[in-house]
């Protein structure tokens, strides 16, 4: 196998396609079973997926790679994939896997790997799998293939856990609260977790068909769950992505707070209160500049890191630090969980809701963002547009241009044939000259 599997969240691409085919599942779980087993009795994996039609073929091939390497399968249907670090661990597991891609569309998925604390691999683990792969696979003796069944309970324990992570004697009574689950994964977890703590809910997304997660729903789409707040005269508005690993939050007036916004409030709170492990706040090189001007003026450094949840919570476990995520949504607590939980971050703002008494419009805007924009730019597999010297004298002069005043970055998608480029800057007109010139000289390339 010449080409990498494994990219910046474990491996993912078109179902049916190579690398998300059958034959390749069949071979990762047998790698990952080989790879993972130990010296014990029992050895055990834990499976979830989100809602895709793909998942029932991936979860089959997988569960027939692992068991026949002698594990023994917990199959737990659709759950968050936060829900499945926590079981993982939990359930004493050797491995678990999560099979989504995200926020992508349906047509897509993905597999994610966490290793037995709960925590997604690292660069060392993800090449001893594609080794094991590509050297071939010793399968177990017959007598020591494993089984698989489903495990009915893993649902209500990861409701019951989220549940602990709100503040004790505290509740919702009282809040209206609008949850869209992107017709994904937790779209039964999250307005139980919620109605459970004495909410109002009126559920968004929550109908998957094995083809609509994430479409015209969820984080990537909150304009539906805009809506839904200002017609219901909701408190709160909860938008998850297919995983539900991701999170961004509406206000009563309608306005929307990524995670940059979610993430400066609770250092901020965390700060006060002295739970902010290191006074320090884990981001990647994404991360608004206005966010990192707003800790600062707080006393909070900001640490960056590349993009992905993974390299975030990789320095926050280096570092000791407690509190990391993306500009996207994902908010990593260690306290509480593995790996960027939706539904946890959102409960952490409406603890905040709760104990301050103030409204989310209060709450959802901690910092003025340096005006900041994304533009994505699709390449021809075998391309690399990002090394030409044209593309190189562009980045250039735009960095030139932007001086102590802003920000560029570059980068290639760990997911998609996608180049990201990205500007921040203090004046708007220069932002759109400086992004416009960049993109420019990358398409001309790709």
């Amino acid at each position: 196998m010449s080409e990498k599997l494994f990219g910046t969240d474990g491996v993912r691409g078109r179902a049916n396609s190579w690398p998300m085919t059958a034959e390749i599942a069949l071979k990762l779980g047998a790698a990952a079973g080989r790879y993972f087993r130990r010296d014990k009795q029992e050895h055990r994996v834990v499976i979830g997926k989100d809602t895709r039609l793909s998942g029932y073929m991936i979860e089959n091939a997988l569960t027939a790679g692992f068991t026949s390497t002698g594990m023994n399968v917990f199959l737990l249907g659709p759950m968050p994939t936060p829900a499945i670090g926590y079981l993982t661990h939990g359930l004493r597991a050797d491995v678990g896997v999560m099979i989504s891609a995200s926020h992508n569309p349906a047509a897509d998925n993905g597999i994610k790997f966490f290793g037995p604390d709960g925590f997604k691999l690292s660069d060392e683990a993800e090449a001893g799998i594609e080794a094991l792969m590509a050297n071939g696979i010793k399968a177990c003796a017959p007598e020591h293939i494993g089984r698989a069944k489903r495990f009915e309970d893993a649902r209500g324990r990861y409701v019951e856990y989220a549940k602990t992570t709100f503040p004790s004697r505290r509740r919702l009574d009282g809040l209206r609260i609008v949850v869209d689950c992107a017709n994904g994964a937790a779209y039964r977890t999250a307005p139980a977790v919620l109605w459970e703590l004495g909410a109002e809910v009126i559920p968004l997304g929550v109908e998957p068909d094995g083809t609509n997660i994430n479409r015209n729903c969820g984080s990537t789409h909150p304009e539906t769950a805009v809506r839904k707040v200002i017609e219901t005269r909701a408190d709160v508005g909860i938008c998850l992505d297919g995983d539900a690993d991701r999170v961004v939050l509406i206000d009563e007036k309608g306005q929307v707070a990524d995670g940059d916004q979610i993430m400066g409030l609770i250092a901020g709170r965390w700060h006060e209160e002295g739970r902010l492990a290191g006074d320090t706040l884990v981001a990647t090189v994404m991360s608004n500049l206005g966010l990192e001007r707003y800790l600062a003026d707080k006393g909070i450094g900001l640490k960056r890191t590349a993009v992905g949840d993974r390299y975030v919570v990789e320095a926050m476990r280096a570092g000791g630090h407690s509190l990391g995520g993306e500009q996207s949504g994902h908010i990593v607590m260690t306290d509480y969980a593995t790996t960027g939980d939706g539904l946890i971050g959102a409960l952490q703002f409406l603890a905040c809701m709760v104990e301050t008494g103030q409204k989310a419009s209060a709450l959802a805007r901690v910092f003025d963002p340096v005006p900041q924009k994304l533009v994505n730019v699709r390449y021809e597999p075998g391309k690399a547009p990002l090394e030409t010297d044209q593309v190189q004298e562009a980045i250039a002069k735009a960095e030139k241009a932007l001086g102590g005043d802003g920000r560029l970055l570059i980068r290639k998608s760990g997911t998609e044939p996608l180049i990201r480029v990205m500007a921040e800057a203090v004046d708007p007109a220069v932002l759109e000259k400086v992004l416009d010139a960049v993109v420019a000289a990358v398409e001309r390339e790709s």
